[in-house]
Formats: structure tokens, C-alpha cells, sequence
């Protein structure tokens, strides 16, 4: 199945930047554990058993984690990657996923994807947990998606 030629949304990629950033295991850990500390140095705050600095640091750091993983990360990803600005093509094969665009081409053997995971724009294929390529659903029709999905799980173990 080949998708027709396709251009990056940036307001979509980023979206899904946001999608793989925040779906990373250590990233939710760090998460969890800044909001909990953060919950727990208001309550003693709010009776008077610390100072205002404790608290302080945790909302700070709380809002700098937000801006970091929500607006910093994907836009530098973003502006890094030429490959969000190219015009590409996909195409699925059973033996390979093809990526190609006026330069060149490039393949894979579905072995060297390690997983995959759909957000509401993209599907994400990963080669490893920091390493993955990102298809725009809107590259195929309403029956190619469905296709797709079928040979991802078929091809790429899903997590």
C-alpha cells in the first residue's frame, strides 16, 4: 500500500512530539513524583509546618517541567528535524516500510522496528525507546488506514 505524497502539519507534529515525550515511561515517573511532592509541600505549607521556600521550589519546578516536556522539547525536536519539512511518500509492503521523497528513498525490514504506537494524528514507529518515524494518518485514504493498522500489528509488536 503506498500513501499519496504528504507534508508535515507542525501544529500536528508537535502534538504528537508531546504524545511520545509524555507517554515515555521515566518522563511519567518524574511526573508522578514532582506532582506528589508538590501536593505534599502544599499541604505542609497550608499547615504551617514548612516555610514558603519548599513550596516555592516545587511549583517552580513543576512549571518548568510542564514548559519543558509541553513546549520546549517538541519544538526543538521540531526545528532539528528536516524531515518535517519535506514533501514524503510512504509505502508498506509485507516486507518492509518504504519512506521516500525528491532526493531518495529509504527502506526497513519490519524487523527493525521494536514497537509502535497510534495517537490521533500519526503512527509512531519505533526503531528503539528515543528513535522512531512518525506517519501522518492523513497521507492515507479511510480504508489504507485501516490496512496499515492491520499490518503494523501484524509486523510490529505493539505497546
Amino acid at each position: 500500500m503506498t500513501s499519496q505524497f504528504f507534508t508535515y502539519n507542525k501544529q500536528k507534529v508537535i502534538q504528537a512530539l508531546r504524545y511520545h515525550f509524555i507517554s515515555r515511561r521515566e518522563i511519567k515517573i518524574m511526573i508522578i513524583l514532582v506532582n506528589v511532592f508538590a501536593i505534599i509541600t502544599a499541604g505542609l505549607f497550608f499547615f504551617k509546618k514548612i516555610l514558603p521556600l519548599p513550596f516555592l521550589v516545587s511549583s517552580v519546578l513543576w512549571f518548568v517541567l510542564m514548559i519543558t516536556f509541553w513546549y520546549l522539547l517538541p519544538n526543538m525536536v521540531y526545528k532539528k528535524a528536516a524531515t518535517f519539512r519535506d514533501r514524503l511518500k510512504a509505502t508498506l509492503t509485507n516486507d518492509e516500510f518504504r519512506i521516500e521523497n525528491e532526493r531518495g528513498s529509504r527502506s526497513w525490514p519490519w524487523s527493525d522496528f521494536s514497537t509502535w504506537i497510534e495517537s490521533p494524528y500519526f503512527f509512531h514507529l519505533y526503531f528503539n525507546s528515543r528513535s522512531f518515524f512518525i506517519v501522518p494518518k492523513d497521507a492515507f485514504t479511510d480504508d489504507d488506514v485501516h490496512e496499515a493498522r492491520k499490518l503494523f500489528r501484524e509486523k510490529i509488536a505493539s505497546s
